[in-house]
C-alpha cells in the first residue's frame, strides 16, 4: 500500500515542533519578560552589554574559519584527485578523531600547550625559554581550527570529487595556468562546498563555551561562556541567559543568510 506523502512527513513535523519550534518560543518569552512573567525589556539592554564578547566570539570564530579554507581547501582537492580506495580512506582518516568525544580532544590540547606541557617541556629540554601557550587567543583559535576542521574538509571534497577531470584538461588545453585554472573553473565550482563549509564551522565556533572555557582562560571569555553561566549555579537568570541566547542567535541568523547568497547559481555564473 503507497503511503500519503503528508503522513510520512508528519514524524519530521512533530520533530520540529518539539525541538525547534517550541524551544525558540520559550528563548522569546523569557527573553521579553521578567521573573514575574510581565512583559520587559530590561533583558535585551542587559544581552547588549555583553557585545564586545560576541563580538570577540565573531573575530575568533571567523580567523579559526579563514584558517580552515586555507588549510582544507588544498587537502580536499588533492584527496578528490585520489583514487576510490584512496579516498575512503582519507575519509576514515579524517573522521577518526571525531569518534572522540568532543571535551576528551579539547582537554589533550590543554595538556600539550598548558606551562609544563608536552610543547613547553620540549622547549626547555633543547634550551630555548617556555612561551605562553594556554590561557590565550591564539589557543582558541588552534582548538577552533582542530575540532571543526573536518566540517571544513567534508563539504568541499563531496563537491571537488564532482568537478570533471575532462574540465580541467579542457582548461590546460586552452593555455590555462595552474592559477588561471583554480581562480576561473575550480573555484566557482566549488563555491557551494565553500558556503558550506564556512557555515558549518563559524556557527559552532561563534557559540563554543567548551573550547574557550579550557584553552582561552578568564581573559577569553566568549559569548557561550556567558549564556552557560547565566544557566549555571548561583548566577543563573534564566530570563538575561534567553536575551543573550537570542541576540547570538540573529547573529547567527544573519551570517547565514548572507553565506546563502552564495548559490549554486551564484557559482555558475562566476563561470560564465
Amino acid at each position: 500500500m503507497k503511503l500519503n506523502a503528508k503522513w510520512t512527513s508528519y514524524p519530521y513535523i512533530i520533530w520540529m515542533i518539539l525541538f525547534t519550534i517550541i524551544p525558540l518560543f520559550l528563548i522569546g518569552y523569557f527573553a521579553f519578560t521578567d521573573a514575574e512573567g510581565s512583559f520587559t525589556v530590561s533583558n535585551m539592554e542587559q544581552a547588549v552589554k555583553y557585545i564586545p564578547a560576541l563580538v570577540k566570539s565573531i573575530s575568533l570564530a571567523a580567523i579559526a574559519t579563514v584558517l580552515c579554507l586555507v588549510l582544507a581547501y588544498p587537502f580536499a582537492f588533492a584527496m578528490s584527485r585520489l583514487s576510490f580506495e584512496r579516498q575512503k580512506m582519507m575519509s576514515m582518516l579524517i573522521m577518526l578523531p571525531m569518534w572522540m568525544n568532543f571535551l576528551l580532544r579539547t582537554y589533550a590540547w590543554q595538556a600539550i600547550l598548558e606551562d609544563n606541557g608536552v610543547v613547553n617541556t620540549l622547549l626547555t629540554g633543547i634550551g630555548l625559554s617556555s612561551v605562553k601557550l594556554i590561557n590565550t587567543s591564539g589557543a582558541v583559535v588552534l582548538g577552533m581550527v582542530y575540532n571543526y576542521i573536518p566540517f571544513m574538509i567534508l563539504p568541499l571534497y563531496s563537491v571537488m570529487t564532482k568537478i570533471d577531470k575532462s574540465v580541467l584538461e579542457a582548461a590546460s588545453d586552452l593555455g590555462a595556468g595552474f592559477f588561471s585554472t583554480l581562480y576561473r573553473v575550480i573555484l566557482p565550482l566549488s563555491m557551494p562546498g565553500i558556503v558550506s563549509g564556512t557555515t558549518m564551522v563559524f556557527v559552532p565556533a561563534v557559540s563554543t563555551f567548551v573550547i574557550s572555557g579550557m584553552l582561552g582562560g578568564v581573559n577569553n571569555y566568549l559569548i557561550g561562556d556567558l549564556i552557560e553561566t547565566q544557566f549555571l549555579g548561583n548566577s543563573y537568570d534564566l530570563n538575561c541567559g534567553s536575551a543573550t541566547s537570542l541576540l547570538l542567535m540573529v547573529v547567527v541568523l544573519v551570517t547565514m543568510a548572507i553565506f546563502n547568497h552564495f548559490s549554486d547559481e551564484d557559482a555558475e555564473e562566476a563561470l560564465v
